[in-house]
């Protein structure tokens, strides 16, 4: 039976002081350790990357206080099944119900739980991936207190794959060369469950007379060949999606549509999908065609309404016209190039002429003397200097080859004539 439960299930820890990384909630004198050790925790949101403990410190909690423990998925369960825990909770007075992905549930599923939050019939504990201040409702939000898990660091992941080989009855049937482990966390992309199911494949698949050496190539090889069609939190996530946004980067509609069906079809998250294409109409079309980020916003506020199968029509409508769009990544550079002047340089003075103010004192001191109203010049436009001195002339934004951009070059050098000469 032990062989026929994942290796991740097999280690999920059963105290605190298993659990590897989060120590800053869950270590000695912690915020949440002390809480659990009073007995007494409040509802709250688990906030963090995928398989960074949010659902072992839930059974955890559950197991420490000896409370009745419900488990719903936001992506399969509704109200009608968040009613049924509730009822249930009633007749045993208090349960907590722990809710993973909860940012999936909709404002009528989340204010179902409104109620037992307040009278305290549940103590609620929600998990998710994403901002809770944007995917949960604001009163939800403020009667629950939000915990943000970190991502594991290098040493965490290999500290798993130790243990994994001492304490685990499966693994200790094996002789195991632990020579490279780069590529285990690098496919897992820092996920502690993955990693460790992706150890126990590579194990069973190469190990002959139950001797294995795990190199690098070899869990390519072994991954390569056995990973999953579309896994929502595993490698196949970043790659396809990777692949959409190549696709409409290069402009090709047929690429994107093919790549937006494997993620529908795999279930993925309709506002993920969005969300990528907002980012990807500033990042990559930009100012070649502006009103890409309108449609890409649009698109969004579109899907979070109506949700699937509507959903696939939109985000479809979107994608081909992000992809047919001009393209342009003059805004993104633009930002990096300035991001890279701030962390080279540090907080350059502002410029006494363009600084406000509102003082006598600093009249006095010539704050703002020598300011040029652009609006009292003729067409709305007075040459002066805005970057710190050390800066002046430091081009960043080089608007891109497209119709629309080299217009924006045209009226650029129009006004600046040198300045913008490039």
């Amino acid at each position: 039976m032990k062989h026929a439960i994942p290796l991740a299930e097999r280690m999920r820890p059963a105290t605190l002081d298993e659990l590897v990384g989060q120590q800053h909630l869950t270590g000695k004198g912690s915020i949440l350790r002390t809480a659990i050790d009073n007995g007494s925790i409040p509802s709250m949101i688990l906030w963090g990357p995928p398989g960074v403990g949010k659902t072992t410190i839930a059974n955890i909690i559950a197991h420490t206080l000896q409370v009745p423990f419900y488990q719903l998925s936001a992506i399969s369960s509704g109200v009608k099944d968040v009613r049924e825990v509730i009822e249930a909770a009633k007749q045993q007075l208090h349960a907590i119900l722990f809710i993973d992905e909860i940012h999936r549930f909709n404002k009528s599923q989340q204010d179902a739980l409104l109620g037992a939050v307040e009278k305290g019939t549940i103590t609620l504990i929600g998990a998710t991936t994403e901002n809770p201040s944007f995917e949960v409702n604001a009163a939800l939000l403020s009667r629950s207190q939000v915990y943000v898990l970190k991502a594991l660091t290098h040493e965490d992941l290999v500290q798993l794959l130790q243990q994994a080989m001492q304490k685990d009855e499966v693994l200790k049937e094996y002789k195991i060369d632990l020579q490279e482990t780069a590529a285990l966390i690098n496919i897992s992309g820092g996920d502690a469950r993955k990693l460790l199911n992706l150890f126990e494949l590579v194990i069973t698949a190469a190990a002959k007379n139950n001797q294995v050496t795990l190199t690098d190539d070899l869990v390519m090889q072994v991954a390569q060949k056995r990973v999953a069609l579309y896994d929502k939190q595993g490698e196949q996530h970043y790659d396809i999606i990777s692949a959409f946004i190549k696709s409409m980067r290069g402009s090709d509609p047929n690429g994107a549509v093919y790549w937006l069906a494997r993620m529908i079809e795999g279930g993925e998250d309709v506002k993920f999908i969005a969300r990528r294409m907002v980012i990807f109409a500033s990042e990559d079309v930009g100012n070649a065609n502006a009103n890409a980020l309108l449609l890409a916003n649009a698109t969004f506020d579109a899907v979070s309404k109506i949700g699937y199968p509507e959903a696939r029509i939109i985000l479809s409508q979107c994608a081909t016209y992000l992809a047919s769009s001009p393209k342009s990544n003059a805004s993104y550079e633009a930002i990096g190039a300035a991001l890279a002047a701030v962390k080279q340089f540090g907080d350059l003075p502002v410029p006494l002429h363009i600084r406000n103010a509102p003082t006598r004192l600093m009249k006095d001191m010539d704050y703002g003397k020598g300011y040029k109203y652009a609006h009292s010049f003729e067409g709305n436009f007075a040459e002066q200097e805005y970057l710190p001195e050390q800066l002046s002339g430091t081009p960043f934004y080089n608007p891109g080859a497209n119709a629309r951009e080299e217009e924006l070059r045209r009226f650029l050098k129009q006004k600046w004539k040198n300045k913008y000469n490039y």
